[in-house]
């Protein structure tokens, strides 16, 4: 596997209160299974497979004062050089960068509003095994209250191509990897605004989606295993998405992307046959119904480069 370009989304963590009960919320909303933990001194970190492919990470919080949040790791060939661009443009360094053994190097940073994320500069491990398949991340975007600082700063930092979406409804600015055409086929994230129908002390903050299978399937059981539901399921674009707490506080959203529609074959003009069928026997325009059957129920699931492992 490749490494991850610089400034695409490349590893995703949870810090949580209780290791154990998030394992075992994860596990049965996603069906993750887990490695073994870490030492203390590592928060007993954890990774999360789906499929046997490496997704997720899951960190026990070493103090309760701080927030039990999904953190979002972007790439970096560079993590001191990338720490200097981010002070230079009006950020700052939460956490500068350090070596996890010979897995690579992580850090965390803020952006000039707050939005906290993390980046990673690559070693053994490059990050995601999998991405954009149920039970997997897929998205990432950040929501802050000062656009006007925030834009420039990730476009400067990672050379990220900005593009707005058309009309009146929503305030978001996609964002594509540098050197890419900017527009909704190449973005690995994007930037939307909090507005005054959030709470005021909403502070800015990145979200992170994970793919599934049915949307409201989801988050029935998130509810059942004790999460809350923040923005019920509705359909957008790209399929039907909703916004979900766990069951220790770590807010997440998830994405069923649209069926796809079985494609089917143009039927031959009258008093013709087409070639398979003259060749098979088989009766014009006949098609295989176990063909059909698989095609009907393909997940359109287009791989995002994405990659990390972090704490």
């Amino acid at each position: 596997m490749d490494a991850f370009a610089e400034g695409t989304p490349c590893w995703v963590d949870v810090s949580l209160p209780d290791l154990e009960a998030g394992k075992r919320f994860y596990g049965e909303l996603f069906g993750w299974t887990f490695g073994r933990a870490r030492g203390m001194e590592d928060g007993h970190y954890t990774l999360a497979f789906s499929g046997g492919k490496r997704v997720a990470g899951l960190v026990a919080k070493r103090d309760g004062r701080m927030p039990t949040v999904w953190t979002i790791y972007f790439a970096t060939p560079d993590a001191d050089a990338l720490s200097e661009r981010i002070r230079r443009a009006g950020g700052q360094m939460v956490r500068e960068p350090m070596a996890v053994g010979r897995f690579g190097v992580m850090a965390l940073a803020a952006d000039p509003a707050g939005a906290v994320f993390g980046f990673w500069q690559a070693g053994e491990d490059l990050g995601f095994e999998k991405t954009g398949l149920p039970g997997s991340f897929c998205w990432t975007e950040v929501y802050t209250r000062d656009k006007e600082r925030v834009d420039p700063f990730y476009e400067t930092v990672f050379g990220f191509r900005g593009r707005d979406l058309p009309g009146d409804g929503v305030d978001f600015r996609l964002w594509s990897p540098a050197g890419s055409e900017p527009g909704a086929d190449s973005a690995i994230g994007g930037r939307s605004v909090i507005t005054d129908a959030f709470p005021a002390e909403l502070p800015g903050h990145f979200l992170s989606y994970f793919s599934v299978d049915d949307c409201d399937e989801t988050a029935e059981t998130v509810v059942r295993l004790g999460g809350r539901i923040t923005a019920p399921p509705f359909d957008i674009d790209y399929g039907r998405m909703a916004g979900l707490l766990d069951n220790q506080g770590a807010y997440f959203a998830v994405l069923a992307e649209p069926k796809r529609e079985p494609e089917r074959e143009p039927e031959p003009a009258a008093g013709e046959e087409s070639a398979a069928g003259r060749e098979s026997g088989a009766e014009p325009g006949a098609e295989s119904g176990a063909a059909e059957g698989a095609t009907a129920a393909a997940e359109p699931a287009p791989e995002r480069e994405a990659g990390q492992e972090s704490t």
